[in-house]
Formats: structure tokens, C-alpha cells, sequence
């Protein structure tokens, strides 16, 4: 499939994207990654966020940065991992505060695709690195594509709730109209951050708040446990 297909409904909200220079740059910078090394997550998977939650259906958007690079963990949705993959340390934190915000059991498995099915968009800022170097695949231009994105988003009529966890995300909150969709924000749910702010900050419930007060259903943010 091209591209555009990939994306599915999102399209044609981020076709005009696919003609722009840095685009062409960035698939020549892909094709010799996947020549000469293990790139996360395969390739059919880049685009996973956008064909589980078209833009008709985004309440929520959390904001990652890279894709896990720990061999099979990325699969395309931000923090999330297929569900016989052990669980990276910022998903066990975000377990530990879904536990505490909303009173649910440990989750059995780390994959998030039931957030994804309800309208939370799990898009990372860049959406593929090589294999065991984190970063990698940073200033290469998909960050000209995922701040489309974004700015997508913001067009939307409806209020969407943006939860931004750690300095990188938060630095895209001057690109969304706070005057009608709704920000929460927090230190990263890593070792090195979360108890810095993200524990005890109670997201999941701030974020139905939010969609409740605009109008819209909560999302169940309860995952099957053991």
C-alpha cells in the first residue's frame, strides 16, 4: 500500500505532507536503516495509531516520543507492547498510576489496544528507531509529520483531551488551542521522572472529567487483568 493508504482515514487530512521535501528525505534516510539494520516497529506496523483511531473518532491523544527498541515491543501505538512482550519500565509505571487513579487490577498484558479502539490516538513523535539506540531516528523529519498531526487534531471540532507526559511532549502544548480542547500534563512515567510529578497525578480521571464536561462518553481505561 502507499503511504496514504496506509493512513487510512487520516489521509487526506496528511497527504499534502507526503509532497513535502523533507518527506522524500526521510524515506530514502528509512530505506537504508532497513538495509543495514533492525528498525522498530516493522514496517507495517508505522502507521498502527492512525488505522485504529481515525480522526473521526480521536477523544484522546498521548503523546510518546520514540517507539520501545527492544526487540519485538513496538508495535505501532505509543507505550504499548503486543501482549506477550514484557512490560518496559514507563508501561509498568503508567500501570502503577492506572491502579491508583481508578482503583482497577494490575493489568495481565501490556498491549493498549483497547485505548486505541475507544478514540485515544497512542501517536510518538517520531515513529520508528534502529534497533537498541534510542533516538536514533530523531531530526530525520518525522516530527515535521507527527506536529501535522497535532495540528490536525486542534482543527477538530470536538474537544480532545491531550496528555502530555515529560519535557518533550509538553514543549507541544503552545500548538494546541487550550480555549477548547482540554491539556494534562506531568512529568514521564519513566524510572528517571515519575516520581517527579507523574505518580499521584491522577490522569485517566482528569481526562474523562474532561470529555464528560465537553459532552463526550469517558473512555474505559480498564485492561483485562490476571
Amino acid at each position: 500500500m502507499s503511504p496514504v493508504e496506509d493512513l487510512g482515514d487520516w489521509g487526506p487530512l496528511l497527504a499534502a505532507q507526503l509532497d513535502e521535501p523533507y518527506w522524500a528525505g526521510l524515506q530514502t534516510f528509512l530505506a537504508a536503516e532497513r538495509s543495514a539494520h533492525q528498525v522498530f516497529p516493522p514496517a507495517e506496523q508505522v502507521f498502527a495509531a492512525f488505522q485504529r483511531t481515525p480522526p473521526t473518532q480521536v477523544k484522546v491523544v498521548i503523546l510518546g516520543q520514540d517507539p520501545y527498541h527492544g526487540p519485538g515491543q513496538a508495535h505501532g501505538l505509543c507505550f504499548s507492547v503486543p501482549e506477550n512482550v514484557a512490560l518496559p519500565p514507563s508501561l509498568r509505571n503508567i500501570f502503577k498510576e492506572l491502579q491508583a487513579d481508578q482503583g482497577t487490577p494490575a493489568p495481565r498484558h501490556g498491549s493498549l489496544v483497547s485505548w486505541a479502539d475507544q478514540g485515544v490516538l497512542l501517536l510518538n513523535t517520531t515513529l520508528t528507531v534502529r534497533s537498541g539506540e534510542a533516538g536514533s531516528h530523531q531530526g530525520q523529519g518525522w516530527e515535521q509529520f507527527t506536529d501535522q498531526v497535532i495540528v490536525s487534531v486542534n482543527s477538530f471540532a470536538d474537544p480532545v483531551v491531550f496528555i502530555l507526559w515529560g519535557a518533550a511532549a509538553r514543549k507541544k502544548r503552545a500548538m494546541i488551542d487550550q480555549q477548547r480542547h482540554h491539556v494534562i500534563e506531568s512529568a514521564h512515567p519513566s524510572p528517571l521522572s515519575a516520581y517527579r510529578g507523574f505518580f499521584g497525578s491522577s490522569p485517566f480521571s482528569q481526562a474523562n472529567a474532561a470529555l464528560i464536561a465537553a459532552g463526550r462518553s469517558p473512555i474505559d481505561w480498564t485492561l483485562p487483568s490476571a
